[in-house]
């Protein structure tokens, strides 16, 4: 039986005056620089379907997302555990729920982009036709490594690698592009998706709402190919150690120019691979779904003492209690206590792992900021011949470091509520992750 796809898109922007996500300390959404967006690629073929939703959001914890989901599922019929929510990870969106410890939590937003997930699922299913798939693969640098290391052993998150201490970058970085697509009989392009990985970063530090490059290369391609409501999903890969700036670059461009930059590198590449590619009306959809157990990495007695001491002096918002600076408060308050709190008596956590094949192509996907190695090795592993490598999927439990990182230390190597995976959750995930892609090829 050939495939048929569906596709939606939906403006998914939080009301001005709402928190912005992204940041350790409070920004409010002044104005609406580009529309945050959801937008849904459904694939059906015999009794199997799958339904991918990229959204420009930083995360969403995983009881939400199965609730989201699940509301979809009834509005659509499409079941729960062949959904998919994708987060692009962008850092100049609402606050769901409280990251920090003096964020709201926006239980309207929750709300409305439930109902908007449910609105655009039923449409993506019923707009469903016979259409053909195409996958490819290129290059497209983006990203690069972030973590920096100095000769006394420890490593940082950004640094001047001018510095005569400084002993080279901690990890590699993945400059690998992947695509798919649908059409209709006619050619028409039903959906595009595409897959990089980068921190979306770039107006970070922003008062407004933005999609930063993921949106840019949205709207290139859509002015592109003539066609402003296509629906285009970004997959965010491995980029919990990524950046937008080389860190061994002396002068560079930020900001607006950066993200206008990359969202062209991506969108180039995109529209190079449309014409590089073989469609297929039959390429045998497939999926398997699995829960990963782990660990979870508490606080040693020393920084507990440390993070109660601080947060003893209280908050210094208003000009008094802690002297230090707001950036070493949140981490005792919101990132080492909150963990304490949360996981002392029941150290474990999950991850909900999903495996795709759409034809040679392959789909590996995560909750975790994971660190890009462990995607090169899945990659590298895969029996696919396109392997996209997805994180921040139906839920949100922080960052996945190397050991390495986690020996270096500092952020996103701590041990804190967004870094508190055992030391072995990626090479662990990397293993579950290739089993299944493995099992899928060989169905």
């Amino acid at each position: 039986m050939s495939v048929k796809a569906g596709a939606a898109t939906r403006v998914i922007n939080p009301e001005i005056g709402d928190d912005l996500a992204g940041q350790l300390h409070r920004r409010f959404a002044n104005y609406i620089r580009d529309d945050l967006e959801a937008n849904f690629l459904y694939l059906t073929e015999g009794s199997e379907q799958m339904l991918l939703v990229s959204l420009d959001l930083l995360g969403i914890i995983t009881p939400d997302g199965l609730e989201m989901r699940e509301k979809m599922a009834a509005a659509s019929g499409v079941p729960a555990e062949k959904i998919l929510l994708c987060c692009t990870h962008t850092h100049s969106g609402p606050v769901l729920r409280p990251f920090i410890h003096d964020a709201p939590d926006n239980t309207a937003y929750r709300a409305r982009l439930a109902d908007w997930l449910a609105d655009g699922a039923r449409e993506a299913v019923a707009s469903a036709v016979p259409a053909r798939v195409g996958w490819g693969k290129g290059q497209a640098q983006i990203g690069f490594n972030r973590r920096l290391c100095w000769a006394d052993g420890t490593h940082t998150m950004y640094g001047e690698a001018t510095r005569p201490d400084f002993t080279g970058l901690e990890g590699p970085d993945d400059p690998s592009h992947a695509i798919l697509y649908a059409v209709d009989e006619s050619g028409k392009y039903l959906a595009l998706v595409h897959n990089n990985s980068c921190h979306p970063v770039n107006l970070g530090g922003s008062d407004f709402v933005t999609a930063d490059f993921p949106g840019e290369a949205r709207a290139q391609l859509r002015t592109a190919l003539e066609n402003e409501t296509l629906p285009v999903l970004y997959l965010q890969g491995a980029s919990g150690d990524q950046t937008p700036q080389n860190q061994l670059w002396t002068h560079w461009s930020g900001g607006e120019q950066r993200m206008r930059e990359m969202g062209h590198a991506l969108a180039t590449e995109t529209l190079r691979l449309l014409h590089d590619v073989v469609e297929t009306d039959t390429p045998g959809l497939r999926q398997s779904f699995e829960l990963l157990p782990l660990e979870v990495r508490l606080p040693t007695e020393e920084e507990l003492a440390e993070a109660r001491a601080i947060e003893a002096q209280g908050d210094n918002t208003d000009g008094r209690g802690y002297t230090g600076n707001r950036w070493d408060y949140v981490i005792a308050v919101a990132g080492r206590l909150r963990l304490w709190e949360t996981y002392k008596d029941d150290p474990h956590d999950e991850l909900p792992i999903h495996a795709l094949r759409i034809g040679d192509l392959a789909i590996i996907t995560n909750p975790c900021e994971l660190y890009c190695q462990f995607a090169l090795d899945m990659k590298r592993r895969s029996r696919a011949e396109v392997t996209m490598v997805t994180q921040l999927a139906n839920g949100s439990v922080g960052y996945c470091p190397t050991i390495p990182a986690i020996m270096g230390g500092g952020y996103s190597g701590w041990a804190i509520m967004w870094t508190r995976l055992e030391p072995y959750a990626g090479y662990k995930l990397v293993e579950t992750s290739c089993r299944m892609l493995n099992d899928l090829w060989q169905a």
